[in-house]
């Protein structure tokens, strides 16, 4: 009796486990801090070029810059906006120590802010030139993330490699592309993150998320149409939510829209998402 009682409670807490649904956060710069702490969320998504990149916010600056993020009522998860476009990731014009230099200046101020996640999208700076040979151009990404990856370590700072749909880049433009590029860089600190709103775009299907188990960190999402906030047009996203929870993401879901009406639309935006959470994992 006493057997079954303990396999019947390890079942009720496996599955207890396996319902949790995922926090939400935002992609919004912190002049919103009060807006969104009141709307209910508690997780911000900033940006690396206009708040931490060496290249582009002095020392003076980035102290300032920290003074605003200890006041902060919400708490800055994770760095988007990583590379800047000039800083060219792969084609004829690629300059590796500098890339390397960069990213290892964004990392010490990620430390000093207790910053560890960055989504590296950056669709400018890995865009492959016209006519350049792309897989000449995706081994240079690989070679170059693996670097970057090593320094990341150096600094326990996570990267998650985002897919991005062929409007904004012509290079990693599906989850699936972005998966065979994680497992070649094949370092800890590089993983990888699942855009909804991109898969959309690229009518990816839902069932690639089911391959992503071992190396999903980070996901994003908004409407196709406009890349609205979810609920300004109806998007069904349950089957993409359905394949996070069969592969137990429990990280969080960050909305990174556009948006008409920031007061209302973060309020129904995060609303949406929550009862569609509730329908595909399920009440907590």
């Amino acid at each position: 009796m006493k057997k079954f009682l303990l396999l019947g409670l390890s079942s009720f807490f496996s599955l207890a486990l396996f319902a949790q649904r995922p926090e939400l956060g935002i992609v919004m710069d912190n002049s919103r801090d009060s807006l969104l702490y009141a709307s209910g969320y508690r997780y911000i998504v900033e940006n690396v070029v206009k708040y931490f990149s060496p290249l582009a916010v002095d020392e003076a600056t980035f102290e300032k810059n920290l003074a605003t993020f200890s006041a902060m009522k919400t708490k800055i998860y994770a760095l988007n906006i990583f590379m800047p476009g000039d800083m060219k990731l792969v084609g004829p014009d690629v300059n590796e120590a500098a890339i390397v230099d960069y990213a290892r200046g964004v990392f010490a101020r990620c430390q000093r802010a207790g910053v560890d996640l960055i989504i590296w999208g950056s669709g400018g700076a890995r865009r492959v030139p016209e006519g350049y040979d792309t897989s000449k151009a995706r081994q240079q990404f690989i070679n170059v993330a693996r670097k970057v990856a090593i320094v990341a370590e150096e600094y326990r700072i996570r990267l998650a490699l985002e897919n991005l749909n062929s409007t904004e880049t012509n290079f990693i433009n599906t989850v699936d592309d972005a998966l065979q590029i994680v497992k070649a860089v094949n370092h800890p600190n590089f993983r990888l993150c699942v855009d909804i709103y991109h898969m959309l775009m690229e009518n990816e299907p839902p069932a690639i998320i089911e391959s992503t188990r071992d190396y999903l960190i980070h996901c994003d999402i908004a409407e196709r149409e406009g890349r609205a906030a979810p609920g300004v047009h109806g998007q069904d996203f349950t089957p993409y939510l359905r394949a996070l929870r069969k592969v137990r993401y429990r990280k969080l879901i960050v909305l990174e829209c556009r948006w008409n009406n920031v007061e209302a639309e973060v309020k129904q935006g995060r609303a949406e998402v929550l009862r569609q959470l509730e329908i595909a994992y399920g009440s907590r």
